[in-house]
Order: C-alpha cells, then sequence, then structure tokens
C-alpha cells in the first residue's frame, strides 16, 4: 500500500507532512511551517510534495516531517530534537503565541490543526513569559488496512527563556474504529452550522419571494398590457370614442421606433453579456460537480476545478458576445472578441498580481508560485483565447440576421423629463435590493465558511439560491423596463444591466460590515486579500447579475413589441 492508494500494511510507514502556520485571527495570512524554529528534517532528506493548481492557489505547500509513524504501530514519547533558544528563536516564538499562531499538519490527506503556544494567565507580553508546546500526540483511528481519523494535540508547555533549550517530542496511539472510509471526512463537517433551521428559512423566504415576483411580472404582461394593446389598438382603429390620436398617447408604445437601437459601447456592452453568460455556465458546472464529485474533499479541488471550468467556458463568451455584436453589422467583432477574452480575466489578474507583491513582500504562503502563474496563463493562453475566438466565429457565422419588431426611426426621439423617482441613481440601487435580499444570508454562510475555517459543503443549497438570484434579477429588470419604457425612455438596455449589476454593491457594503463586526481580522496583508478578492468576486457578480438582468428584459421588449399593431 502506499498514499496513492491510502491503503497501508501494518508496520508501513504513513507520512506526515507539515504544511503552514499562521495568526488565527487572519485566515490568509500564512508562512511556511519551518518558518518558526520548529525541529527540521536535514536538507538531504527533506522532501517536497508537489502541489496541484488549486493547492498552489489557496497558499498550501506540503513538506515532510521528522515525525516517523508506522501503520497499527502505537509509538510511547519519543524525542525529536532539542532546540536551544537564541534570541531570533526566542523572538519568531514569542511572536506567534502573542498572534495566536496555529499550525496545520497533513496525514494520508487528513488535516490536523494545533495551536503553537498559549499566552500566559497574566496577559503579560514579555516573551520569557509565553508558552510554547513541545509534545505533540498523534491519534489515529483507522479500521481495516485504512486511516479514518487523525487528532493532534498540543501538550506539555514551556517558558521561552534566552539560552534554555527546549526538547520537542511526540507520540502516536492507533485505535480501532468502526467507521468506514467512506465516512473520515464527515467530521470535519459542522453541520449544526450549516443546516441549521435559519439557513432553511432562508431558502423558504427566497422562494417566497420568486413567486411573488414572478407573479408580479405575470401580472404586467397578462393584465396591464392587455389594456394598453386594446387601448392603442382602438386609437389606431379609430374606434376611442375620445377620438384621440394615438401620437398624442403617452406610454410604451410611444417609443417603437427607438426601443430597439443598440446601445452605447456595443462592443464592450456584448463583451459583458458574454462574460456574464460565461460565468453563469461556470458556476452551474463546477457547483454540480463539487456536489457529484464531493470535491471539498480534496485540498484545492474546487478552485482548481473552477479555472479549468471558466477556461472551457470560454467558448460560450465568444459565442454570446459574437452573436449579440454581428446583430448591429458593425465592423469590431475582434474588439469585442478580445475585450470578451481579456476583460474579465485581465481584471481579476490584476488584483492578483497586486495581492501577490504584497504577499511576496511578507514572505507569506498566499503568494502564488510563479510556476502556477505560468500554469494559469498557459491555460488562459492555449485554452481559454482560441476558445473564445472558435466561440465568436461560430456566433458571427451561425446567427441569423438581426429582425427588429419594429422599424428603426433615423432620428432618436427625445426623452421627456421624468419624475424624479424614475431616475437612473434612484431606480438602478433600487433595481439591486431584492436580489441582494434572495441571498443575504446565504452570504453570510459563505463568508464564514471562507473567512473562519469550516468546509463549505452544502453545495445544493448555493445550487438553488444561484437560481433564485437569478430569477429573481430577470423579474426586477423586467419591472424596472416597463416603467422606464412606460415613461418614454427608450435606453433601457444599460439601464436593465446596471439595475442587476447594482446587487454587487450591497454585497461589497455587507462585505465591509462583515469585516469590521464579524471577524478580528487586522494587519495589511490580511485586509488585501480580504477586500482584493471581494472586489473580484462582486465584479464577477454585477457581470452576471447584470447579464441576466439585460437578456431577461430584452426578450421581454421583443415579446410586447412584436404584438404592437405598427402605423
Amino acid at each position: 500500500g502506499d498514499e496513492r492508494s491510502q491503503r497501508y500494511e501494518e508496520g508501513e510507514e504513513v507520512k506526515v507532512w507539515v504544511n503552514k502556520v499562521g495568526p488565527f485571527e487572519n485566515p490568509q495570512e500564512t508562512y511556511g511551517y519551518y518558518t518558526l524554529p520548529f525541529c527540521k528534517l536535514n536538507p538531504d532528506k527533506m522532501e517536497t510534495r508537489w502541489s496541484g493548481l488549486g493547492e498552489a492557489l489557496e497558499g498550501n505547500s506540503l513538506v515532510k516531517s521528522d515525525y516517523a509513524v508506522q501503520f497499527r504501530k502505537s509509538l510511547g514519547r519519543t524525542k525529536v530534537c532539542s532546540k536551544k533558544l537564541d534570541q531570533a528563536a526566542v523572538d519568531a516564538f514569542s511572536a506567534a503565541v502573542s498572534d495566536n499562531y496555529w499550525y496545520n499538519m497533513v496525514l494520508d490527506e487528513l488535516p490536523m490543526w494545533a495551536m503553537v503556544g498559549e499566552k500566559p494567565a497574566s496577559n503579560s507580553s514579555s516573551s520569557k513569559d509565553q508558552l510554547v508546546y513541545t509534545h505533540k500526540h498523534f491519534s489515529i483511528a483507522y479500521h481495516g488496512d485504512r486511516v479514518i481519523e487523525v487528532n493532534i494535540t498540543s501538550e506539555e508547555s514551556r517558558k521561552l527563556i534566552l539560552g534554555s533549550s527546549l526538547e520537542f517530542s511526540y507520540r502516536v496511539d492507533w485505535v480501532p474504529t468502526t467507521k468506514h472510509f467512506a465516512q473520515r471526512f464527515t467530521r470535519y463537517l459542522d453541520q449544526d452550522f450549516f443546516e441549521h433551521q435559519i439557513h432553511w428559512f432562508s431558502i423558504f423566504n427566497s422562494f417566497m419571494m420568486v413567486i411573488f415576483l414572478v407573479g408580479l411580472v405575470a401580472l404586467i404582461l397578462l393584465r396591464t398590457l392587455k389594456n394598453d394593446y386594446q387601448r392603442y389598438a382602438r386609437a389606431l382603429d379609430d374606434e376611442d370614442p375620445v377620438g384621440a390620436d394615438p401620437g398624442d398617447e403617452t406610454g410604451w408604445k410611444q417609443v417603437q421606433g427607438d426601443v430597439f437601437r443598440f446601445p452605447q459601447y456595443y462592443p464592450f456592452f456584448c463583451a459583458l453579456i458574454g462574460t456574464g453568460v460565461q460565468l453563469i455556465v461556470m458556476v452551474y458546472f463546477t457547483t454540480l460537480l463539487s456536489i457529484l464529485g464531493t470535491l471539498y474533499v480534496g485540498r484545492g479541488a474546487v478552485s482548481s476545478t473552477a479555472v479549468i471550468v471558466f477556461a472551457l467556458s470560454s467558448f460560450v463568451s465568444g459565442y454570446t458576445s459574437g452573436s449579440h455584436y454581428v446583430q448591429s453589422k458593425g465592423n469590431a467583432w475582434i474588439k469585442t472578441m478580445l475585450l470578451a477574452a481579456v476583460g474579465f480575466s485581465g481584471f481579476s489578474v490584476a488584483i492578483v498580481l497586486s495581492l501577490n507583491a504584497v504577499a511576496i513582500a511578507y514572505s507569506s504562503l498566499a503568494a502564488i508560485p510563479f510556476g502556477t502563474m505560468v500554469v494559469v496563463l498557459l491555460i488562459w493562453a492555449f485554452i481559454s483565447c482560441p476558445l473564445t475566438l472558435c466561440g465568436t466565429i461560430v456566433g458571427r457565422n451561425l446567427t441569423k440576421p438581426y429582425s427588429a419588431p419594429c422599424r428603426v426611426t433615423q432620428i432618436p426621439r427625445q426623452i421627456p423629463d421624468k419624475r424624479w423617482f424614475m431616475s437612473a441613481w434612484i431606480v438602478v440601487p433600487l433595481g439591486g435590493l431584492l436580489p441582494f435580499g434572495s441571498i443575504f444570508i446565504e452570504m453570510y454562510f459563505i463568508f464564514t465558511s471562507f473567512w473562519n475555517y469550516k468546509f463549505y459543503y452544502v453545495y445544493g443549497f448555493i445550487l438553488l439560491v444561484f437560481t433564485i438570484l437569478i430569477i429573481v434579477t430577470i423579474c426586477v429588470s423586467i419591472v424596472i423596463t416597463y416603467f422606464n419604457l412606460n415613461a418614454e425612455d427608450w435606453r433601457w438596455p444599460w439601464t436593465a444591466f446596471m439595475s442587476g449589476a447594482s446587487t454587487s454593491i450591497y454585497v461589497l457594503v455587507y462585505s465591509v460590515y462583515y469585516f469590521f463586526t464579524k471577524t478580528k481580522m487586522h494587519g495589511l496583508l490580511q485586509t488585501c486579500f480580504y477586500f482584493g478578492n471581494i472586489t473580484i468576486v462582486c465584479a464577477g457578480l454585477a457581470i452576471v447579475c447584470g447579464s441576466v438582468g439585460y437578456l431577461g428584459a430584452r426578450s421581454f421588449v421583443r415579446r410586447i413589441y412584436s404584438n404592437v399593431k405598427t402605423d
């Protein structure tokens, strides 16, 4: 047996890997295990395990430790080494204990965490009063030829006295268990937290919101629009008892000659729509694969899957942006393709490189290794970009010629003054309020799992909440578009997009609230990583919600104007 098969014979070596250390309050501020003066193997015996793409992106670096563990062979107290404390060692351990440092180790793909030391009861800041744990107790449960559970306990605290020696030791106990291999990761899942009643209530609340909004849209389509159609038809057929001219009417029909104009900055707009559809495909496929393959079990598996799926779904981005832009009969399709290929990816890379510079300055494991950056660049250059090009070409050639339900006039219609509450500064922020309301409770669970050392495993909830978010955003955008057209403002595409995208503003505000009230994060490195990652998430969410908002409003607009009798 070996680590790959995760089956062992009695007496066979089970490797213990050390990973990282860091302050408990700052999840992203991590450093290599041996940045602290622990016992270390001789350089010629050092063994580093290559990290996969996701592991490297999440700041993992596994190095073989000097703890000899053999399968089903318990070991009494065993000395590892004696460490004489010079000033550098005292300062390093003292700073680690003061900042509540933890360390992470891995045995047979099962993680273990423990604290480096403990502060004295008197809360003294003196280094000689800080206590460091010098003994590690490994308790390992097995079933047959497999490792099922691992526990580590830090024991025997010692004071940090300059010139003294610390003797590091460990002990290994093997205990049988009736648990099966398939159940071994269950103990890491906080079911009481993620499957709490509030979580289920939030899903029910969001579902009721969907029913309400769908009913509202149905009311507009079946009742209000029906009355509008009848009124306009009577006016056109000279059956109106008042004898009013349809030109004297007000409402959405009056902008039929302008409503199908292409919006400003159309190449950029098409690229945003393509990227939004790509991100939707990525979220759905990554979530489904996480549900089917329990990806949360593997370190970095979800991150690796997301990167690969994003690259492969570039074809969707190219196809969507290309098929939309070709309808304008413009010549800037190459510009549209480049914006779709580079826009969001370039924005994300710029932020990641900035965060990387900060992490390198701190010598943190949060810095993405150069080799990993090269791999990501190659994936983008040889998978993402070619697929975007292919998608754009296919979209341009397969899309049917654009035919608007109503003829577009040559001269744009003047937009009348609107009431203050119909201005874009009011309508757009209001458009993101209900979509945010449908997801904000789920956001708490996601934020807590990401920033508070919990394994997020309820991906079915994400799938459901994300679907609800899309439905709510579409409904809200349709309602806003209808009232906007009733105000005879035909510039609905950007309004529909921005009203959906404004959901990310509320997410950003909530993230600031969460940072200051729900966490104890501090320091430049952790603050930069928190808000840098949030910025990428909010940008992606804005593009997703804006895209579905526009696409829903577009279908609505084409639907209502296709039934209008033209003069």
